[in-house]
């Protein structure tokens, strides 16, 4: 946690400095605020001394001190008041900005990632991180500035005034305060252990009753209730444990606090006192020793509970800063130049690649797709289709090999245009919780709403947009869960329509539509292939049968290649095998 800790200040560090004078002016308005505060309560001794004298002072006189002094007062406070003002509203500001940039920087790092790194990552998880992250700066930022920093000015300040007028007194804060800020470090320190295992059991507990919830008809069908809630009532006990034992923690070293506070106030006032005795301290200097002791005390009795809250929130940023410790897979090579699309000829070199070290899954593969070519990829499950693709849209970077789009190494041109380049329509489409023409848009961000009619309509979903009340403005809910499967699929292949880019890739495009729905979607598939090179992934293959050539996948290797015409005239060929599988399931 260290070495994180240390990465988190340089990542919040490198973003507040682009802030440095604001944070300079903050600086310094709370240093000047908080000496200033220390100070004041010096002119009200001399206030009370002026007040007490008892030898012979003309009225006028002693009023027109006493008047002076409290102008005095007036203006230090005054003073005060501008700092601490300057601090609010200068945080106001910086605050909301840093976390701002802060969040955006979270944004475009963890959408840079590779699609291992959000196959192995739950959305909701990054989602809490980012937030964790941005909110611990800011209580961070708070703890800096209205905790850490006004404590260690005033204590300096204290002690350098106490030293003036008394060094007996400072050296006897100074020693206290050391043992004092040592004992809340430690035992802070030693009580963090338990906070943070209460919290993973809190954690736990909310998790198993989410869990239980979530399956109460699960739980009703399998008579689950005595059983689930003992496990349930064995986690509450663990959290009451822990629970318990924290609060007691929290109460000793109360108590032990609130004892150095009352050893400090009687050995700084019996000393006080011996000094008075000898005529070397007044009325006026027990006045300002009490609010000192009293400001020190204050400030000192939460830094036990500051030093918990700094460990956690380090704690929270922790999960956010190792997502930007973590490099990412797939970069633009240096001086990446923009793929160029003119044919749309593709071609596998000799390509391998392993998703584990050592454990095969696709290659080696030789393969060349002529512009214009309309090829389909058949093959058992995990024959290597889906790897196919995702190596062509460059989710993964093959072990060896090359993969060449018009001559261009895709590894030497931007993720950014080789993905422009190439339009999905993928088997299950996953939609934004934003409008209809917003997520048909998508395809080509500077269409207008005319286009994406015309999309829509050749991909037959304007039929079915037009019968919702608020037709094109209507939100189709997170992941586009308010559209049937179908409704989904055809919004997809209008946003390829859309994009209209040389390469398309279908990946069981219609698996989710009826028979009629099908057939309407053949139809404008058919009008969208036309001067592209097209790459279709089915199951079905019936709707391969037309395709320029067909590419046979096994284990991640090309077992066969033809027409439907010829393949079928192979005896023993895998593809006409699943052919004959599927033809009698039809006739049954």
């Amino acid at each position: 946690m260290r070495s994180t800790t240390t990465d988190t200040i340089r990542i919040f560090f490198n973003h507040a400095r682009l802030y440095r004078w604001r944070f300079f002016l903050i600086f310094i308005s709370v240093i000047v605020g908080v000496a200033v505060g220390v100070v004041t309560p010096l002119v009200y001794g001399k206030f009370f001394d002026v007040l007490t004298q008892t030898e012979f002072l003309a009225s006028v006189s002693k009023t027109s001190a006493l008047a002076r002094l409290l102008f005095i007062v007036l203006a230090l406070n005054l003073v005060s008041w501008i700092c601490w003002r300057t601090v609010h509203f200068s945080i106001n500001h910086l605050q909301p900005r840093v976390m701002a940039d802060l969040a955006n920087t979270c944004f475009e790092y963890i959408h840079q990632h590779s699609y291992r790194f959000f196959s192995n990552t739950f959305v909701g998880s990054l989602v809490k991180k980012v937030n964790r992250y941005t909110r611990a700066f800011e209580d961070l930022s708070d703890k800096v500035i209205f905790d850490i920093i006004p404590l260690i000015v005033e204590i300096g300040v204290v002690l350098i005034v106490l030293t003036i007028r008394n060094p007996v007194l400072a050296l006897i804060l100074l020693i206290w305060t050391v043992i004092f800020i040592v004992f809340s470090y430690i035992f802070s320190l030693y009580k963090l252990q338990y906070d943070l295992k209460a919290t993973s059991q809190d954690t736990r507990v909310t998790a198993h009753l989410a869990d239980t919830i979530t399956n109460s008809v699960t739980i009703k069908l399998f008579s689950g209730l005595a059983r689930e809630f003992g496990a349930f009532k064995h986690l509450t006990e663990e959290q009451f444990r822990l629970t318990k034992h924290t609060w007691r923690l929290g109460s000793v070293m109360e108590a032990i606090s609130a004892f150095l506070i009352i050893v400090l106030e009687f050995a700084m006032f019996f000393a006080a006192l011996y000094f008075w005795n000898r005529g070397e301290f007044t009325i006026g200097d027990f006045a300002v020793l009490q609010v000192y002791v009293m400001r020190l005390t204050r400030k000192l009795w939460d830094l036990g509970r500051i030093i918990r809250r700094v460990y956690e929130l380090f704690a929270d940023a922790a999960e956010m800063t190792e997502v930007f410790l973590t490099p990412h897979e797939i970069k633009d090579a240096r001086g990446a130049k923009p793929l160029l699309i003119t044919r749309g000829e593709i071609i596998f070199r000799d390509v391998y690649f392993e998703y584990h070290k050592g454990v095969q899954v696709f290659g080696p593969v030789k393969l060349n797709i002529k512009p214009q070519e309309k090829v389909a990829l058949i093959g058992p499950s995990g024959g290597g289709k889906s790897t196919f693709v995702k190596l062509l849209f460059r989710f993964f970077d093959t072990k060896n090999g090359v993969i060449l789009i018009d001559r261009q190494d895709i590894k030497k041109t931007s993720q950014e245009s080789l993905r422009a380049g190439i339009a999905l329509v993928p088997q299950d489409p996953v939609l934004f919780h934003r409008s209809l023409m917003d997520n048909i848009r998508y395809g080509r961000s500077d269409a207008d709403d005319k286009d994406v009619i015309i999309a829509s309509r050749l991909a037959h979903a304007d039929e079915f947009i037009v019968r919702f009340p608020d037709k094109y403005n209507t939100l189709v809910g997170e992941r586009g869960v308010k559209l049937s499967g179908g409704e989904r699929q055809r919004v997809a292949i209008a946003r390829a329509i859309l994009k209209n880019a040389k390469i398309l890739v279908l990946d069981e495009a219609t698996s989710s539509l009826d028979s009629e729905s099908e057939r309407m979607i053949q139809d404008a598939l058919a009008v969208l292939m036309k001067g592209k090179t097209v790459i279709v992934i089915a199951h079905r293959l019936s709707t391969i049968m037309q395709m320029d050539r067909i590419i046979v996948l096994n284990q991640g290797r090309i077992d066969e290649e033809g027409t439907h015409g010829e393949l079928l005239q192979k005896n023993g060929s895998l593809y006409r095998r699943l052919w004959e599988l599927q033809a009698s399931g039809f006739i049954r």
